[in-house]
């Protein structure tokens, strides 16, 4: 039976990626973490040097050396989880890194849980857990935009929205709750005209930000975007064009493409997860009309629909029928013209009005129209430095629940409800903005949100 894990133990973890490179580094803390490193540590003695500092020796024991290291040295409070810790840079030998672990091991360091080195300095007061959840934002952010708004995050811009909007419920709620206090002597020390004003304000706060996730969710983890059409319309072909690479099986045999293919690209800034599905048409094969029933599941929730039309092989009239069967999925799409060199005259001059974006997928012909044409679909705008977005679902729901309860506010106050109603919907309000902070927080709550972290993280 393992020991019980304790919050003052300390831990050990790798950074760094796994596997061969030039470089590894290997992270402790915990009160006894540079006392421990001076166990292996042959060089000076780390405890007596000054935090931020960096020295060169050799990890092993008895005699046996396993490498050579640079040590860096944060005492407590001055390092990331407030306590003391010690960062080991190695050379990146799987080996190395398992030995030089297994001998902190020895010496009575542990190894760490995912996320725990930021759940400490959360714990500690680093910073609260807005934050702390932006800084796994920041490490698997894929685009600049998601990068700055994770930064943003981390920093704080959007913890002090939330901690503002606290603050000018809990004074009113303060004294809701004295007029309770003096219940008997009907005195009434918050105006209910300024409550009504306050949560108002409050309420337009949240309003902007709630209404700003739709943005942060699709900077944070992407556009679907269907590429759809008929068999042999080239779905894969142009999966294959926009990625630069053969990602999906081309074959004139058609039916080819049975389940979805997806990949990520990115486009001005804003990451595009498309989907290459199975072509749409009637059959009698099961696998495929499986894929077929795949295909018209995502297009319904799809941000934007790629629909290829084969110019080389349909008619004005097959086309209208096929775009009156789009229109009525209700999604944004893009009418997308392939095989463009193979097009008669006729049809190119039927459809030259009718918004159509002409591409050769096989010989990337138009492809940067193409993309300026799906950027001009969303409409993402660049996020800058202080812009305070709502990335996070958990954020979002707690954001929105908020809101709720301080509906019920006002309903109550225009009905004129008594001050015990509406002292209970305010600290309901003040509960789920403290939730997204951590000032409210529950063991099984952050248990679920660091298991999502690296492990030297």
């Amino acid at each position: 039976m393992s020991r019980t894990r304790l919050a003052d133990d300390t831990i050990i973890a790798l950074a760094t990626p796994q596997g061969v490179s030039g470089l590894a580094v290997i992270r402790l803390s915990g009160k006894d973490s540079i006392d421990i490193t001076d166990k292996v540590f042959a060089g000076k003695r780390l405890i007596d040097q000054p935090t931020h500092s960096v020295h060169f020796g050799t990890i092993g024991e008895q005699n046996k050396i396993i490498d050579e290291v640079l040590v860096t040295v944060f005492k407590e409070p001055n390092s990331f989880t407030k306590e003391n810790s010690a960062e080991i840079s190695c050379h990146g030998s799987p080996v190395i890194i398992r030995q030089i672990i297994k001998l902190f091991l020895k010496n009575g360091a542990r190894l760490a849980e995912p996320g725990e080195f930021t759940k400490r300095a959360f714990m500690n007061g680093r910073f609260d857990l807005a934050q702390a959840e932006a800084v796994a934002d920041l490490i698997h952010a894929e685009n600049d935009n998601a990068r700055q708004a994770a930064l943003n995050q981390m920093r704080g811009g959007f913890s002090n929205e939330i901690t503002h909007l606290r603050e000018e419920l809990i004074h009113f709620a303060s004294l809701i709750e004295l007029e309770l206090d003096f219940g008997e002597e009907d005195v009434e020390f918050a105006k209910r005209d300024d409550l009504l004003l306050l949560v108002g304000k409050v309420q337009s706060y949240l309003t902007r930000l709630i209404a700003s996730f739709d943005q942060g969710n699709v900077i944070k983890n992407g556009i679907p975007t269907v590429i759809a059409g008929k068999p042999n319309a080239g779905k894969s072909t142009l999966l294959n064009a926009l990625l630069n690479e053969e990602k999906a099986i081309v074959s004139e045999i058609p039916g080819t493409t049975r389940d979805v293919i997806e990949d990520e690209i990115t486009l001005g800034g804003v990451t595009f997860r498309f989907m290459d599905t199975a072509g749409l048409r009637e059959t009698q094969d099961v696998i495929e009309a499986l894929g077929v029933s795949r295909t018209h599941e995502r297009m319904k929730i799809a941000a934007l629909i790629l629909y290829l039309f084969d110019l080389s092989n349909t008619t004005i009239e097959e086309i209208a029928i096929e775009e009156a069967r789009l229109k009525a999925i209700g999604r944004p799409y893009i009418k997308v013209g392939n095989k463009v060199d193979k097009a008669s005259k006729q049809l190119l001059s039927a459809i030259n009005d009718q918004d159509f974006v002409l591409i050769s997928a096989s010989s990337k012909t138009n492809l940067e129209t193409l993309k300026k044409e799906i950027l001009s679909k969303v409409n993402i705008q660049e996020v800058k430095q202080g812009d305070v977005l709502v990335t996070n679902l958990r954020h979002y729901q707690k954001l929105t629940e908020t809101n709720e309860a301080l509906e019920r506010v006002v309903t109550g106050l225009n009905s004129g409800i008594t001050g015990d109603f509406l002292a209970m919907d305010i600290r309901q309000a003040l509960h789920f903005l403290g939730e997204i902070t951590g000032t409210i927080t529950s063991d099984d709550l952050l248990e679920n949100i660091f298991a999502n972290f690296c492990i030297g993280k």
